[in-house]
């Protein structure tokens, strides 16, 4: 299909990597629990546009130049974690009345997603080294393959994003009547937000 050898098998480890935790997934979450269902979308189209922007650069070779240049990898990977872990900090320190870390307008949903998605070096590397996987060689078509698993991606993230924004939803709405459990979910939040950076920082 599309010059994508065993489309299945891909299809399926994209969604195993969807359901990995992570970054994007807290932002998902986060952003339903403080925006509704209309923050909890915003949240999903920018971490679908962060990964196309990251699949893209892998594809043009961003990978290797990364690789190469191990000075310029650390910067981005530096900065990256710094953001998740002020991110974090923002959570863990914020005292009732505080403006919100995450404004509830669905476009800032959208720029935090999409920055906590992009500011991910190591997904560039993992993009470069997952597609060749699933291209045939024999029957590769230059953008086009790349086009139909970069949609591919996309669409699954789309779904996932979507069912993931309306259970978080549907728990939120049940919660909303304890403040406290509301706090404690934010600092919850806040301390796996530093976590990730931190894991981020000192990976190697």
């Amino acid at each position: 299909m599309f010059g994508i050898a065993d489309y299945g098998a891909f299809v399926a480890a994209i969604v195993v990597f969807l359901l990995i935790p992570g970054p994007g997934n807290l932002a998902l979450i986060t952003s339903t629990g403080k925006g509704g269902v209309r923050g909890g979308l915003a949240a999903t189209f920018g971490v679908i546009a962060g990964d196309q922007v990251l699949m893209w650069l892998a594809v043009a070779g961003v990978a290797a130049l990364l690789t190469a240049y191990p000075a310029a990898f650390s910067a981005v990977q530096w900065l990256g974690a710094a953001y998740l872990a002020w991110l974090g900090w923002k959570m863990l320190t914020a005292k009732p009345g505080d403006a919100p870390v995450l404004n509830i307008r669905p476009r800032q949903y959208f720029q935090q997603a999409f920055a906590i998605t992009l500011l991910n070096p190591k997904a560039i590397v993992f993009y470069m080294a997952f597609f060749p996987l699933f291209v045939d060689p024999a029957r590769h078509q230059g953008l086009l393959t790349f086009g139909a698993m970069a949609v591919t991606v996309a669409f699954l993230t789309f779904l996932y994003g979507l069912t993931a924004v309306l259970l978080t939803h549907f728990l939120a709405e049940r919660m909303r009547a304890n403040p406290r459990v509301v706090r404690a979910l934010e600092k919850l939040a806040g301390v796996f937000l530093i976590g990730f950076g931190i894991k981020l920082a000192i990976s190697k």
